[in-house]
């Protein structure tokens, strides 16, 4: 009777909600500011439904605030939220990479040395040019080698879990990028450790470099 949303229409849900996340994770939505479902359809298009399936969306993820009867807010971005969102980021990555070394075969190896080298040409780039392009094709690398680290962990819902809460640190790693406070030479270094230490199959140093590296990617 009820049904589902049709293919149509989930695409054009992750189509806004690819937009609006982005504009959340570069600041240009701003934590605590109302999103009026008018004004973001005049901005991203959509129809009222589509805006209000996106919102849910992220929602779910984090990115935004369901207010009591009077619609939504982007999540504000204390420095209290930023503790949070460190502390579960490195129980569930530390937790999914401990997984993947026990689990994973060398076709892992494989990909997590792939993306990592990605990631080193993508911070080349951004670092010697850190136009918005550049930004988020090293913010893309960057989440992509993250979930290969753990792709092997065996558990959905871990993997599932892990990105939700690596997506609400986007904005204070993309605002360190703007600020110019990325120490990437350090950056370069801790993730070839990390690659050797992966490869030894060596969970103390790699679990280690992996929360280095977490607490780097958000400033603490």
């Amino acid at each position: 009777m009820f049904g589902r949303r049709s293919s149509e229409d989930d695409t054009v849900v992750n189509m806004l909600a690819a937009a609006i996340r982005r504009d959340i994770s570069f600041g240009v939505l701003r934590p605590d500011q109302k999103l009026k479902i008018d004004a973001l359809r005049q901005s991203y298009g959509g129809s009222n439904h589509s805006m209000r399936e996106t919102l849910r969306m992220l929602t779910a993820e984090g990115l935004v605030e369901a207010i009591s009867q009077r619609g939504f807010r982007v999540t504000s971005a204390t420095e209290e939220d930023l503790r949070d969102i460190l502390l579960m980021r490195i129980e569930t990555e530390r937790l999914g990479l401990r997984r993947s070394l026990e689990e994973g075969d060398v076709a892992w190896e494989s990909r997590v040395v792939a993306t990592l080298h990605a990631l080193t040409r993508a911070e080349a780039e951004v670092r010697d040019n850190p136009n918005d392009v550049n930004a988020l094709a090293w913010d893309e690398a960057c989440r992509v080698a993250t979930e290969a680290l753990i792709s092997a962990c065996g558990s959905p819902r871990l993997m599932e879990m892990a990105g939700k809460f690596y997506s609400q640190s986007r904005r204070f790693r993309l605002a360190l990028l703007r600020e110019g406070r990325i120490d990437f030479e350090a950056r370069l270094e801790r993730q070839e450790r990390l690659r050797e230490a992966i490869l030894a199959r060596d969970e103390q140093a790699a679990t280690r470099l992996l929360e280095e590296d977490i607490r780097a990617d958000i400033g603490i």
